[in-house]
């Protein structure tokens, strides 16, 4: 399930994720406060709950950002017919954690220019991935699962 998320990504050893965790969101903005919760749940079971804050913000901002942009649309509504409408992935490998959120739609994740309106209450989603993960990006999916994923990358400190 996980392999096709790992195309796109950094150079990283699929043999080394030490723990890989998912879940299904709905197609409902309440879907971010059920990612926030996972995310925590996950992060403290994996004793990185110190990198919570920047890791909740960034998945926060990949799920609103895949039920704003990504789901079509009926009567003005987002829905999703076919199952669940999002699905966040966390990956762990010792040094990397990696925060993947699958949705339907093939376009592109769009980045401003850095022209916007920070006062504005929307538009700066990918701007905060870019300054609170190490790396981001997104890749297409193919065949069955289609849609595409977007991951944000942040590395970890060794332990001692």
């Amino acid at each position: 399930m996980l392999q096709p998320l790992r195309q796109g990504l950094p150079p990283l050893d699929p043999a080394a994720v030490s723990e890989a965790a998912s879940c299904a969101l709905p197609a409902r903005y309440e879907a971010v406060r059920e990612a926030r919760r996972f995310t925590r749940g996950t992060l403290d079971e994996w004793e990185l709950g110190d990198r919570f804050d920047d890791v909740c913000l960034v998945v926060s901002e990949l799920v609103t950002n895949a039920l704003r942009h990504a789901l079509p649309t009926a009567s003005g509504r987002r829905t999703c017919e076919t199952g669940p409408a999002v699905r966040l992935h966390l990956m762990h490998w010792t040094e990397r954690l990696v925060c993947a959120v699958r949705d339907p739609s093939q376009e592109s994740p769009v980045a401003r220019d850095g022209t916007e309106d920070f006062a504005a209450e929307s538009g700066r989603g990918l701007f905060l991935v870019d300054s609170f993960s190490d790396s981001w990006g997104w890749h297409p999916l193919a065949g069955a699962l289609g849609g595409k994923v977007v991951w944000a990358l942040f590395r970890l400190r060794p332990a001692d």
